[in-house]
């Protein structure tokens, strides 16, 4: 059992410490928050979890194997090397870093130390996109063309003004953070490194620091080319398509909508799918239901115990940093950006 605290109580921490309830290979045993709410105090005592007031009250603690950063991603480079330098293993809120330089810095502590780091891509947990990689690197779907996802979210139509996730410095190009980084990851995963890159940003619909509908063209070092759409003030959607010289595949589902269930958030995220060959009748299903924050979490803890490395290396870690620098660089100068 890997003795776990948080860093990070807001909705989404508290999403994550339910992913665990029950987990026969992490335990929840402490939680850093600064600012703890009646309602929060309750959610911890509920659980039996310790509470310290900082970060920096975690890296002594004897009682902990293991870290979850559920804070701002300004912090999170700073936060990783703390904690690898003291041997602690850490799961790693998504973004890791908009900076190259800070998450190869990051990635090169992780790696002196030997600790597990994970990162909260949990949507290339599902099986869907299990599946989806298997089809393509099989070559079922033939030669990869193109993918493309969208993801949008009301959130931002009333999120106040003060949420992290409405700072341009802890959420530039507007759904990035929230939604993006998923896509950009599972780009990633299925298609390989990115060569480069076209992103627009704006704001249309919401009076807030950040942007609400960003748009990113991508060319990928194999060849293929991938989009991304993000928008934060339209009604909730969740599209995923990949395409091939032999058909498509498409994965509908929804994305985090600011009030749904916890439950909803981590196990409703798949739904509708579609295999539609060149030739022939499509094959259709409904994706399962699986807490992919739990499936998440739990890989980083068998890790940390000398299981399976966690399946999101430091490298495709490093490279999902540095697209996401190269995709803000590419929004505030108006010019397409080799990602590096």
């Amino acid at each position: 059992m890997i003795r776990t605290a948080i860093a990070g109580l807001g909705w989404w921490g508290k999403t994550l410490v339910e992913s665990v309830d029950g987990s026969q290979v992490m335990q929840i045993v402490a939680a850093a928050e600064p600012n703890l709410t009646p309602e929060t105090e309750a959610f911890i005592k509920q659980r039996g979890i310790r509470h310290v007031p900082a970060f920096e009250d975690l890296l002594a603690d004897k009682g902990i194997d293991a870290v979850i950063l559920a804070t701002p991603p300004s912090g999170h480079a700073a936060q990783v090397t703390a904690l690898a330098s003291v041997g602690k293993h850490i799961f790693c809120e998504k973004p890791f870093t908009y900076d190259k330089k800070a998450a190869v810095a990051a990635a090169a502590a992780v790696r002196k130390a030997g600790v597990a780091l994970g990162i909260g891509y949990n949507r290339r947990f599902h099986p869907e996109m299990i599946k989806l990689r298997e089809r393509i690197h099989s070559g079922g779907l033939g030669v990869l063309e193109h993918i493309e996802c969208i993801m949008t979210v009301p959130n931002a139509l009333f999120m106040p003004k003060t949420a992290w996730r409405a700072s341009r410095e802890e959420a530039p190009c507007g759904a990035l953070a929230p939604l993006g980084v998923h896509a950009v990851d599972a780009f990633i995963d299925l298609a390989g490194e990115f060569d480069t890159l076209y992103c627009q940003s704006f704001r249309r619909a919401v009076d807030l620091p950040t942007d609400d509908t960003t748009s990113v063209l991508f060319r990928m070092k194999n060849g293929a080319s991938a989009y991304l759409g993000m928008m934060m003030a339209t009604a909730p959607t969740f599209v995923f398509q990949a395409y091939g010289s032999k058909g498509w595949v498409r994965l509908d589902g929804m994305t985090h909508v600011a009030g749904a269930s916890s439950e909803e958030r981590r196990t409703g995220l798949f739904g509708h799918c579609r295999f539609q060959p060149v030739q022939g009748e499509p094959e259709v299903w409904e994706a399962a239901r699986v807490d992919v924050g739990r499936e998440c979490l739990e890989a980083l803890a068998r890790a940390a115990a000398g299981g399976p490395a966690f399946p999101i290396t430091l490298d495709e870690i490093v490279h999902g940093a540095s697209a996401c620098e190269a995709l803000i660089r590419s929004a505030a100068t108006g010019q397409a950006q080799r990602v590096e």
